[in-house]
């Protein structure tokens, strides 16, 4: 029997009951619970296998709730805030006491974003708790965009999927901190680098860090399909190195007549980068499923959604 269902009052009952339930966003499916039940918390992080040093991302319903979890909003925050919320942006701030350092993996910061997705915000408005909710996914693998995808996940592992239908952007959110005056993207995201600077100006970019990590998304290796994975600038080369092999690709926009090529799919063919965003971890799903040898991902243009995609296929090429 499948778990996935649309009745949100049995998602409550059961977070209520400090059980765990993938929940949709705009940006991934996660894998939601109480942050201050330490029993849900921990299920969270088994469920996933995820290491217990990569913090989570508190969700709330409205920017009233801000002060309940952090205890200082510096000015750019605020703007960001305003600009982006609800939707695809999360800010590390200082905590306040009451938030579990289970969430923050220690730390004395906390992630916090409010949801762009009208079933979240509907469930979130009827909880007298915030959620936390990594990606639905075991560590290291492809995040969620369809509840499909969190059941062929976790089917015996949890009790409920809330069915949102597909999530729009298809890329986690971005992750902006600040290191005194200055903000610093923790991680590329579904909101662009330029958009967060026409914003608050100039920010800088510390994306990696294997070690005590300040957000979640700053591993080494991650967001990765089964599949050994190639990025490269030259396709046409990179098929050619592979010759005997069954290859899957994934472009951006154009359609490569090569036949050594298997299987081949455009993530926009109208060269629409927020598009391709979209489609990019259904597309490796796919992929993944197919019995490939190996998949080949075109590098993507470096600027707006092309950074954040390029993070996700940099860090699934990584060591497999």
């Amino acid at each position: 029997m499948s778990i996935i269902s649309t009745n949100i009052n049995k998602a409550v009952s059961l977070l209520l009951a400090e059980e765990i339930v993938a929940i949709p966003t705009e940006t991934v499916y996660g894998l939601a619970g109480n942050i201050f039940s330490e029993k849900a918390i921990k299920a969270i992080f088994e469920t996933k296998q995820r290491p217990f040093f990569n913090p989570l991302i508190v969700h709330i319903s409205s920017v009233n709730q801000l002060p309940e979890i952090v205890s200082y909003i510096p000015e750019k925050a605020k703007l960001l805030a305003e600009t982006f919320w609800p939707g695809p942006l999360t800010m590390v701030l200082p905590k306040k006491e009451t938030i579990p350092d289970l969430i923050t993996a220690g730390k004395n910061t906390v992630a916090v974003r409010i949801p762009n997705h009208p079933v979240t915000l509907e469930l979130l408005s009827k909880l007298p708790f915030p959620l936390a909710a990594p990606s639905a996914n075991p560590f290291t693998t492809i995040s969620p965009t369809t509840a499909q995808h969190v059941e062929t996940y976790f089917k015996n592992n949890i009790k409920m999927i809330l069915d949102g239908g597909p999530c729009k952007q298809g890329i986690e959110s971005t992750i902006v901190g600040f290191e005194g005056d200055k903000a610093v993207v923790y991680r590329l995201g579904s909101t662009s680098v330029e958009a967060i600077e026409k914003v608050i100006g100039k920010v800088s970019i510390k994306n990696k860090k294997e070690i005590a990590p300040d957000a979640p998304g700053m591993l080494e290796r991650h967001y990765a399909p089964q599949t050994k994975t190639i990025l490269t600038d030259n396709i046409i080369e990179a098929v050619k190195n592979n010759r005997g092999k069954r290859i899957g690709l994934i472009s951006f926009s154009k359609h490569f007549e090569i036949r050594e090529i298997t299987f081949q799919i455009a993530l926009s063919p109208s060269g629409n980068l927020e598009e391709a965003a979209s489609n990019l971890y259904k597309i490796m799903h796919e992929l993944d499923q197919m019995n490939l040898d190996l998949i080949i991902a075109e590098q993507f243009p470096d600027y707006g959604m092309g950074k954040s995609i390029n993070d996700r296929l940099t860090r699934a090429a990584k060591n497999n």
